[in-house]
Order: structure tokens, then sequence, then C-alpha cells
């Protein structure tokens, strides 16, 4: 094995000269003596500094889902339905933006794109620093700027993809799930961290209000000077495999398979909806549970204090899915997830049935909401959860499903097995970025399904999402169990040989 940034072992010896001292030539992780000899080493330290730069990239591509809730109070005159698609539009960017970034690890190395993807960063932040700061700043501007937000969305897909190449397959769940995690839970934090560093209050109330009033500019600040630091990191820390290059046009030979889009069907109840709602939580809790006046902090329920535990919570089962999807299959798992979301969000939908609309201008209206606001946080928590499990066994789902189309073509211990295997590395690296696009969808239809600009009441339109959310729920499940499941079919009955 070749890398030069880390001590050297017996079986990392040599140094590669064409290409730079930041390449391994030779990874070979499903050999046991090879990934007990330095390979884990090297894998878990990539690992780590992906987690940190796909954190940052989380949190600058939802940077708007609650800063945007802050937006009217610092005196730009946006509706409900703008706030609501300026919040859906870095969701759409990030998920096109997927595809290519995913194809962008075999082009340019996982350690150099990893480079080019944080510092692209500087972009979101820095112009939003700037637009916030100008009441003058028109809407199609903001738009733009919440546009670029996107980058940060993208970043999931190269990370997971190159992750995905570092791991041997039975220890790939975890260790993408603990990349995913570490990424999602920069929604949260950025949920949790935005109100206090801007001034708005934050943490239960534990961090007052500033008296000077709030500065968003400063949380773009801070998240450019670490966006400098990931990429200064990744450039010292992590590794390009050589092994990992490869033709896109070979990679888009996965857009042939079924699997790919039945995983990315799958794909979009669990991650779509972890991060449709994250970025629509702020704004559904203030629309529903909250009015302005007294200033600062209105009569109710302050969304600051609540909005980042649903990405919280959903970040942090999403390991745990992955480990159990490594214990008891993927597809098993992934279809309990969707029972689970199927009931908890009926359960959400009977809790907004009882509130009263609009509580905008009348204080008691919302203090009269108020009570029913911990039935609605228990079961969206729920929700939540359920979402992380479900993404961490979906994406222990896509190796696995190639791995073992590989194996059941090939005989143990020929040449034709090897070859299929580092074949089957490659093309489920690009099918979890197409997935992860699809997925990411969700993101940009969620808010959008909420925003509703054809219902008048915007708690009916709110109510009526849920609905259809729930329908989609049903169809994953019916999908999931007939394809990976069902023991009368003859495609379950050719995954047999492994967990799926």
């Amino acid at each position: 094995m070749t890398v030069t940034s880390e001590p050297t072992t017996a079986s990392a010896t040599q140094q590669r000269s064409a290409s730079g001292r930041y390449w391994i030539d030779d990874w070979r992780p499903e050999e046991e003596d090879f990934w007990e000899n330095g390979g884990k080493q090297v894998a878990r330290r990539n690992l780590a500094w992906s987690i940190f730069a796909e954190h940052l990239g989380f949190s600058v591509w939802l940077i708007w889902s609650v800063s945007s809730a802050f937006l009217v109070a610092q005196g730009f005159a946006f509706s409900a339905q703008q706030l609501f698609v300026l919040v859906a539009i870095p969701n759409l960017v990030g998920a096109l933006l997927r595809l290519p970034y995913t194809f962008a690890v075999p082009k340019f190395g996982g350690r150099n794109w990893t480079m080019i993807s944080a510092a692209m960063l500087l972009v979101p932040t820095l112009t939003f620093a700037w637009a916030v700061q100008n009441p003058s700043t028109p809407y199609w501007a903001f738009c733009l700027i919440a546009a670029t937000a996107g980058f940060g969305g993208g970043n999931f897909a190269s990370s997971m993809a190159n992750i995905n190449f570092f791991y041997p397959a039975a220890k790939k769940g975890a260790a993408l799930g603990l990349n995913a995690a570490g990424g999602n839970l920069g929604v949260s934090i950025i949920q949790l961290l935005l109100p206090v560093m801007v001034g708005g209050a934050g943490i239960f109330g534990l961090v007052k209000a500033r008296d000077s009033g709030i500065d968003l500019e400063i949380a773009a600040y801070v998240y450019a000077a670490l966006a400098v630091i990931a990429t200064l990191a990744a450039a010292r820390y992590m590794n390009n495999l050589t092994s990992a290059v490869s033709r896109p046009r070979e990679q888009l030979q996965i857009v042939r398979k079924p699997h790919t889009w039945i995983m990315a069907f799958l794909y979009i109840g669990t991650f779509g909806s972890f991060i449709g709602y994250s970025a629509a939580m702020p704004l559904l809790i203030k629309l529903n549970f909250w009015v302005p006046e007294p200033a600062p902090l209105g009569t109710g329920v302050f969304f600051a204090y609540y909005a980042f535990l649903g990405a919280g919570i959903g970040s942090a089962t999403r390991p745990f899915g992955g480990w159990l999807a490594d214990r008891f299959g993927g597809a098993r798992i992934t279809l309990y997830s969707f029972v689970a979301m199927i009931v908890f969000t009926l359960a959400v939908l009977w809790t907004l049935t009882q509130l009263t609309p609009n509580p905008t201008a009348d204080p008691a209206i919302a203090l009269d909401n108020k009570s029913w606001f911990p039935w609605f946080l228990g079961f969206f928590l729920c929700v939540f959860a359920a979402t992380g499990i479900g993404n961490g066994s979906a994406y222990k789902m896509i190796p696995a499903i190639w791995r073992n189309e590989a194996e059941v073509t090939t005989e143990a211990g020929t040449p034709e097995r090897t070859r299929a295997l580092g074949v089957a590395t490659k093309e489920a690296s690009a099918a979890l970025g197409v997935v992860g696009a699809c997925g990411a969808l969700g993101g940009f239809l969620i808010p959008l399904a909420f925003a509703s600009p054809w219902v008048d009441n915007p708690l009916s339109a709110t109510k009526g999402a849920f609905l259809v959310f729930t329908l989609y729920y049903v169809v994953c499940a019916v999908v999931c169990f007939a394809v990976y499941l069902k023991k009368s079919s003859s495609r379950a009955s050719s995954l047999a040989a492994v967990r799926i």
C-alpha cells in the first residue's frame, strides 16, 4: 500500500512518484492482514476528515432552513410561501450536483475533490453574508445565493463514494453510516448554533437574544473560516486511491440497472424525508405555534429552541441503522423503518387536526396551539428517528446488492471473481451518488408541498402534504418487501447469499 502521509509499515513501503505523495497504489481492504497492518488506520483517518468536510457541507446546505425564519424580522418583506421556496432551492441544486460530484472522485481523487468541494463553500457563505446585511437585496438575488448553498449538498455524494472505496464489505454499513451521520448532523448543528451566533437566542432559552439585534452574517463568516480549515486539512491528511479511478462511461452503466432506480425510489422516502423535514421544520413551528408579539421572542413556541432536534435525532440514528443492517440485513431494517414512518406521520397529522389555523395575529390562539406542541414534537421526532435508521440501512443495501451480483455470476477464488468485485465496488459507488441525488430531491419537494400556493390556508396545505407523504411511505414499504424480502420472489431468492 503506497501512502507517505502515514508512518511506513510492512504493507506501506513504496512511494508513488508519478502521481504524488498522497496517492495509494495498493489498496486491498478485503484482505485481513492488509487491513490490520496499516489499512484500517489509513481508512479511519480519511473517514474522520471526510466526516468533517461533509459536516460543513450539510451545515452550509441547510443554512437557509433556519436563517429564513429570521429574515422578516430583519426587514425583508417575504411571504411564507417565498420563505418555503427559499428553503427548497438549495435542496434542488444539491440534488442535481450529487451525480457529477460522485463522478468527480474517480476523476480527480477523493482527497483532491474534498479540497475543491470544501473551498467551494466560500461562495455560498460569503455571498450570504453580503445579502443579509442589505434589506434592499431583492428576492431573486436571495434565490441565486441560496442556490449556491447546494454546493454543500453535493458534498455528500462524493464523500460517500470516496469512503465506499476505503472499507471492506463487512464494515461498509457502519463506515458509511458514520460518514453520513456526521454530515447529517451538520443540519442539526447549524439549526442549533445559528440562532446563538447571530444573537437571536437559542438552546431552549439558555442563550438570550442580543439587545443590539440579529446579525446573520456572523454565522456565514464562521462557516467560511471552517471551510478554509477543511480545505487545508484534506490537503494534509487525506489520500487518493488509484483503484478508485474509472471512466464516467463505465460508471453510467449503473443507470441501466433496475436496482439503481428501486433504491432511489426508497431513498427518496428515507433521506428525502429527513432533509425535507429538516429544512421545513423551523418554518412549520413558526407558522403554527408562534406569533411575533411581543418582541423579541413573541408568544407561543419559539422555533429557534426546537428546530435542531429533528435533524439531530435523524443524524444520531443513521449509524444505528447501518449497524442494524450489518447485523440483520438492510432490506428488513428499511422495511421496518417505513412502517414506523407511516405510523408516526399519521400521528403528526392527527396533532395538526387539533390546531387552530394561522395564529399570526392572535396570541391567545398561539397559546392554545402551544398545548399541542409536545405531541407534535414527540411524534415528529419519532419520524426523524425512523428516517435516520432507514437512511443507514438503505445505504448498506447498495454495495451489498452489487457485491452479491458479482459473486453469483463468478466462481470463488478466480481472477474473474476478483475483477467482478472491483467493478462492483466502482459501480456501487456510482450508484450511491445516483441514489443520493434522487433522495435529495425530497428536500426540494417537501418544502414546496408545505408551501402549496394553490391552498389558501397554510395549515390545510401542511395536513394535505403529510397525508401524501404517508401514502408514499406505504408504497415504499410494499416495494421494499416485494423486491428484497418476499420469499417467493425469484430476485429475493437470488440475493439470499448475503444480508441485503
